[in-house]
């Protein structure tokens, strides 16, 4: 039986949620992406919190770019600066299940530029 885009996804997330855990030195930063908006958090799996976030959503992001792609390299960015001012250089990077192209990479390329190391 054929599984749907969002079971397959999920099941792709599963397998990564049993190695990628964020530690203190070394949070996760995990990525959801719908249809419209981009979303990024910083979470450090040994107390369940979360560090930082931004979003697509947020005015910075929103009234600069045109593109859903050029969006969320600005969330990359402005992710990337929110981490640095809380004290996180270097994450894990958890895809969520996404395949490692268009606005994911983007994403991740932007943090990259912003000086986040992974």
């Amino acid at each position: 039986m054929k599984q749907t885009k969002t079971q397959r996804r999920f099941r792709i997330k599963r397998r990564f949620k049993a190695t990628l855990l964020g530690s203190a030195e070394q949070p996760r930063m995990s990525i959801f992406r719908s249809n419209k908006e981009i979303y990024a958090q910083i979470i450090n799996d040994e107390t369940g919190k979360t560090l930082v976030a931004a979003s697509s959503r947020d005015k910075d992001v929103s009234e600069k770019a045109s593109s859903k792609t050029e969006q969320a390299g600005l969330v990359g960015k402005l992710i990337a600066e929110k981490a640095l001012a809380a004290g996180v250089t270097s994450i894990r990077f958890d895809r969520g299940g996404y395949l490692y192209h268009g606005r994911v990479k983007s994403l991740a390329e932007g943090a990259r530029e912003g000086g986040l190391k992974f």
